[in-house]
């Protein structure tokens, strides 16, 4: 029995290990990339992220109270949604990227530190999180979406936009792309190929449409859908919180 348990904690332990050293790995990368990370993502996506971004931002008209982005970075996708009464707050765990992107007109958005996997947020006080290329980069994807969950509040919305799986037609030439052109782009602008090169890769690890909404369904959330961009390269996915 004890050789079991210790087997168990050794394993446990490696788990850990391998978490943090994953966890530390994904803050270098963007600490690393902050100055030029709108840059690099107007390039990489021929400034079409700002198109899916505005949709996510229509999707949630009528949304009112406690708004947080998470992985909110820059702070782009905060700036689209400041207004008609919102309190926005950022939450990322890389302090580079949101000091990159604070300007002096962000006088109501609030910045704050923190990780998917332990929101700095009470119990239900959120009436809406979004996120938008961020949840992919959670260490522990199920533990993310079961703190979302526990901080929304009853009714609270989740609206993530993500990369996810294009059409069939298209995936060829997505793949080759992303295989040949963004490390290059990252070695040319940003001067950081290793980088890009691992968030090409979070792509390819990442759940397609079903499958996360599966995940999103498995957290508790009610009411979940996707919508497709861009014939699936990106997706938007929906879920509310029972009231």
């Amino acid at each position: 029995m004890l050789a079991g348990r210790h087997a168990l904690d050794e394993s446990f332990g490696r788990q850990q290990v391998a978490t943090d050293e994953r966890r530390a790995r994904i803050r270098r990368v963007f600490d690393t990339i902050a100055p030029r990370y709108d840059l690099m993502n107007d390039l990489m996506s021929f400034g079409i992220h700002r198109l899916w971004k505005r949709t996510l931002e229509k999707r949630c008209r009528g949304i009112h109270g406690s708004v947080v982005d998470l992985a909110g970075g820059t702070g782009d996708v905060a700036r689209l949604l400041d207004g008609c009464g919102r309190r926005i707050t950022v939450c990322d765990p890389s302090l580079p990227m949101m000091l990159s992107g604070r300007r002096p007109a962000d006088q109501r958005i609030r910045w704050l530190a923190g990780e998917a996997e332990a929101l700095p947020f009470a119990n239900g006080s959120i009436d809406l999180l979004t996120v938008a290329f961020g949840i992919r980069n959670a260490t522990q994807l199920s533990a993310a979406l079961a703190e979302i969950h526990r901080v929304l509040a009853p009714d609270g919305r989740f609206v993530c936009l993500e990369f996810s799986r294009p059409h069939a037609w298209l995936a060829p030439f997505y793949d080759l792309y992303s295989r040949l052109v963004i490390p290059r782009l990252g070695a040319a602008v940003a001067r950081q190929p290793g980088a890009y090169q691992y968030l090409i890769e979070s792509i390819r690890r990442f759940p397609d449409q079903r499958e996360f909404a599966g995940l999103i369904e498995a957290a508790g959330f009610r009411d979940v859908r996707w919508e497709n961009l861009s014939f699936g390269i990106a997706c938007l996915h929906f879920g509310s919180k029972s009231g």
